[in-house]
């Protein structure tokens, strides 16, 4: 009986294996290489990606410049007052050049940063999308602004992630001035001074606050951009879809403002914090952040928490929002000019977009 039992067992056993082999097999069979025309589609979208995100930050450069330099100085050493005194006061005393100071940076580090932002929000919007459908059984189920929201926030993690140390460095780049002691030469030499000096830890600083601010940030910028854009094509709401049922280019720059106005206005704390944690452990911080060195503070945070409180206690809720409105001005046109410039190279370059489709 007991010897019965056992060739059962194994007979069992054999087929369950048999099954799987023939499983794996088939599975095996089913997977192919990427194509030629797959990788040539990934490669227009991280392009058309790139180009965008040099383009937009390239618009705005002087009013980035200026919001980081709100951000980060001393309030007992006032030189930039406001929007427009700002930029008069780089214009005077660092030249044209001075407007655009750290941009080639910013370029070197957004570039690459937007081509995966918005290659990873598609790809993550497929599964996301596919994952949906199956879950709910409606093969015709399209995402949701909760479901875009998620897609925009991976996509944000994943981009922010792989290019921080560049993020980092671009910060320490564009608040130093003629009159710094200390002058980093260009991107390699500032992450080769700050390794050195620093350590690798340090090209991550300010990395969990920029986590927690690119969630609302880009997952909104995404989540609002799209929603919107949807809701105008299905609607026609005031006529604003042509006959071919899309949106014109001016249209689509006003759903991108309004996703940059709200994205921006919930995560800006967030990136105060994460730009004073930055220059934390720069010995010569102080000399660049404090002006003229008028009631100099050292720049000493544990953590991000830390950061929050003692800028609040030092400074007020308010600080929390210094160069809000420069970055206002500058974060409508900038995130408007990046989604309709890479829909448009995307329409150039011949790649379909459509992620519910």
């Amino acid at each position: 009986m007991a010897s019965t039992e056992d060739v059962k067992t194994s007979e069992s056993a054999v087929s369950k294996i048999v099954n799987l082999a023939e499983e794996a097999k088939l599975a095996s069979e089913g997977v192919k290489a990427p194509s030629s025309h797959a990788l040539l589609s990934i490669g227009k979208s991280l392009v058309a990606g790139g180009i965008a995100g040099g383009v937009s930050r390239t618009a705005v450069a002087p009013l980035e410049r200026l919001k980081i330099l709100l951000q980060v100085q001393n309030p007992h050493s006032i030189k930039y007052n406001g929007t427009i005194q700002g930029l008069k006061y780089i214009w005077r005393t660092e030249g044209f050049r001075g407007l655009f100071k750290g941009n080639g940076t910013n370029c070197a580090r957004i570039v690459p940063n937007s081509a995966v932002k918005f290659f990873s929000y598609e790809e993550a919007s497929k599964g996301i999308l596919w994952l949906h459908r199956r879950q709910s059984g409606n093969e015709d189920a399209e995402l949701t602004p909760l479901l875009r929201l998620g897609a925009g926030a991976c996509a944000g993690i994943i981009a922010m992630s792989a290019t921080y140390p560049m993020d980092m460095v671009r910060g320490r780049l564009t608040v130093q001035t003629e009159k710094s002691p200390r002058q980093y030469r260009g991107i390699a030499h500032a992450l080769k001074t700050v390794l050195k000096e620093e350590g690798p830890r340090a090209l991550y600083r300010g990395w969990l606050p920029s986590v927690i601010g690119v969630v609302p940030y880009v997952g909104l910028n995404f989540a609002v951009y799209e929603s919107l854009k949807d809701w105008l094509i299905k609607s026609k709401t005031f006529g604003l879809v042509d006959e071919n049922n899309e949106l014109s280019v001016t249209t689509r720059l006003s759903c991108g403002a309004a996703a940059g106005t709200v994205g921006q206005t919930v995560a800006y704390p967030l990136d105060v914090i994460r730009r004073r944690m930055q220059m934390v452990g720069w010995k010569d911080a102080a000399s660049v952040v404090t002006g003229d060195g008028k009631g100099k503070a050292s720049l000493e945070y544990t953590g991000m928490v830390d950061a929050f409180r003692k800028t609040v206690r030092h400074e007020g809720f308010g600080a929390l929002y210094k160069g809000l409105v420069p970055n206002s001005v500058k974060v409508v046109p900038s995130i408007a000019i990046a989604f309709v410039t890479y829909e448009m190279v995307k329409d150039i370059l011949g790649v379909e977009m459509r992620i519910s489709d």
